[in-house]
């Protein structure tokens, strides 16, 4: 009797002590590797442009795409055709993608600490700007010459010829050619939705200024304004109705920029706006530093960011 229990007992540590053995037929599985961030800007940009974009691999380690045939190399965010892949050290990097949502982010009043972070931050680009009068400002140098590849505008007298004069939601402007159409498809959009919607009826009749191509540098800064390449649109009404547009004309009446509420800021229809993003114009309202009145065509951030485009 004691044998045959001594058995049974046998039997029940086999079986835990097997449960608790792996079982050699699973396979462990690897998780695949992650694309990098070279992998993924080149890629965007090439489904952004196809037009222009003529390949993408890599070439010498990096992600590299071939336009015009000259390559470019993602060269750590600093986007460098190969014959300055030597001086690449020189040039700070930033390859211009960031991350951009689909809707506006609500309103969350700053902290007092994050007010003067803030405070510090303009203080600090203003003063990176200007210089001061011990220690001059040494601009950043930022790479253009993929983006004056691009759009084929390495200078104001050769941006000027790839411009086109268009009229657009009932005003004139000059604007990059190869955009002319896709603003088209932007514009019969919002007309669409204005026949049913009296509210962008009412901000489509109430456009003062359309600002589109115009060579300059960003307000305040060293670095390309988009306005330069004929890719941006600024769209002002006829009153702004005490509201605000842009960061910096707030910063320069001295109040705090960073805390004004979407009440208080001039906002377009949301209709109007999507009707711009569903054809890759990304929206300057959604950005810290707000610039409500402005639109740029820049479907590559829409596809680094999972965000759907309409097919053209």
């Amino acid at each position: 009797m004691a044998s045959g229990v001594s058995f049974a007992i046998a039997i029940i540590l086999a079986g835990q002590q097997a449960e608790s053995l792996p079982l050699q037929s699973e396979a462990v599985e690897e998780e695949a590797p992650q694309p990098s961030r070279a992998e993924l800007v080149i890629k965007a940009l090439a489904e952004g442009f196809p037009k222009r974009i003529e390949k993408i691999e890599i070439r010498n380690d990096d992600w590299a795409l071939l336009m015009d045939d000259v390559w470019y190399y993602y060269a750590g965010g600093k986007m460098l055709p190969e014959s300055l892949l030597e001086e690449a050290d020189g040039y700070s990097g930033f390859d211009g993608i960031y991350n951009y949502q689909s809707e506006l982010p609500p309103w969350v009043e700053p902290t007092s600490e994050q007010s003067e972070r803030f405070r510090n931050r303009g203080r600090s680009r203003n003063d990176s700007n200007r210089g001061s009068s011990e220690t001059p400002a040494v601009p950043r140098q930022r790479s253009n010459h993929f983006r004056e590849a691009l759009w084929q505008a390495s200078s104001r007298a050769d941006s000027s010829l790839r411009v086109k004069s268009v009229d657009f939601l009932g005003m004139k402007t000059e604007v990059h050619s190869d955009i002319v159409e896709i603003l088209s498809y932007v514009e019969a959009r919002i007309m669409a939705v204005a026949e049913i919607d009296p509210l962008v009826q009412e901000w489509v009749t109430g456009i003062g200024e359309l600002h589109g191509w115009n060579w300059r540098n960003v307000a305040g800064s060293q670095a390309r304004s988009n306005h330069s390449y004929g890719i941006a649109i600024d769209i002002l009404p006829k009153s702004l109705d005490g509201k605000e547009t842009y960061w910096q004309w707030v910063s320069r009446s001295g109040r705090d920029w960073w805390n004004i509420p979407y009440t208080d800021r001039y906002h377009p229809p949301d209709a109007a706006i999507k009707a711009f993003e569903a054809y890759g114009f990304i929206w300057g309202g959604k950005w810290f530093l707000f610039d409500t009145m402005h639109f740029e065509y820049r479907p590559e951030v829409f596809i680094m960011n999972g965000l759907a485009l309409e097919k053209i």
